[in-house]
């Protein structure tokens, strides 16, 4: 009986060792990044935000994060996202938006 408990515990938390570092892979572009909130990039609500950082509205397409944060170990205690985990192309604004973003589950 101890074994099979013992067993059981050992899988499953191989398990969850191995979907969280599938989350990882889950973004080949960059950093997974942890956003405040996720647009549409034709939100009328975005376009101050880019005619400040001289982002030409018409170039971007997909997802737009705003205020993020790069996640740098994916299941590692005390680094959470509890709002948009997401992967995104394009991370150079230094955290104020991040462009062609995709969410992505981290809680597997």
């Amino acid at each position: 009986m101890q074994f099979t408990t013992l067993s059981t515990l050992t899988t499953l938390a191989l398990a969850a060792f191995a979907s969280a570092d599938g989350a990882s892979s889950q973004c080949n572009t960059g950093s997974i990044q942890c956003c405040n909130s996720v647009h549409d990039a034709q939100s009328a609500s975005l376009a101050g935000l880019f005619s400040v950082l001289s982002i030409a509205v018409e170039s971007v397409t997909g997802q737009v994060g705003v205020t993020c944060s790069p996640i740098t170990a994916v299941g590692a205690g005390g680094n959470a996202c509890t709002q948009q985990a997401v992967c995104c192309s394009n991370n150079s604004f230094n955290g104020v938006v991040a462009l062609g973003c995709t969410p992505i589950n981290i809680n597997l």
